[in-house]
């Protein structure tokens, strides 16, 4: 499936450290031109995103309780996000842990720490090539 980069508006960013989320916020939002909602944690996720229905959903892989992947499991069994494109983002980057976030239904991983200034661009990229 093809999506195209206009079709891309509203992301849902799930990240459960404060900081990170307040940089991811400006990157997405001022740098970007997104619509952004912010979440810290996956629980949180669940229940925004059916009312939110992003077009995207950016989510960390390491997270207390309910971790990135277990987000996803969640998120695919609403109807709202069943086929929401998924961006993992994280420092876990070693080829085996991309390989078992792409065989999740993961679009992309973005490493972590990313760069605010670019991180907009990669999405949109990874959204438009590699969907």
């Amino acid at each position: 499936m093809r999506y195209e980069g206009n079709d891309l508006n509203k992301v849902l960013y799930v990240e459960d450290d404060a900081d990170i989320r307040a940089i991811a916020e400006l990157a997405l939002q001022d740098v970007g031109g997104f619509s952004a909602k912010l979440c810290s944690s996956g629980a949180e996720a669940v229940e925004v995103a059916p009312d939110f229905q992003p077009d995207l959903i950016l989510l960390d892989v390491m997270m207390p309780e309910m971790d990135g992947p277990e987000t996803l499991k969640a998120l695919r069994k609403l109807e709202a996000t069943q086929t929401t494109p998924v961006i993992f983002m994280t420092a876990r980057i070693q080829r085996t842990e991309i390989e078992e976030y792409l065989s999740l239904g993961a679009l992309g991983v973005i490493p972590k720490p990313f760069d605010p200034m670019t991180l907009a661009d990669e999405i949109r990229r990874i959204y438009q090539e590699l969907a």
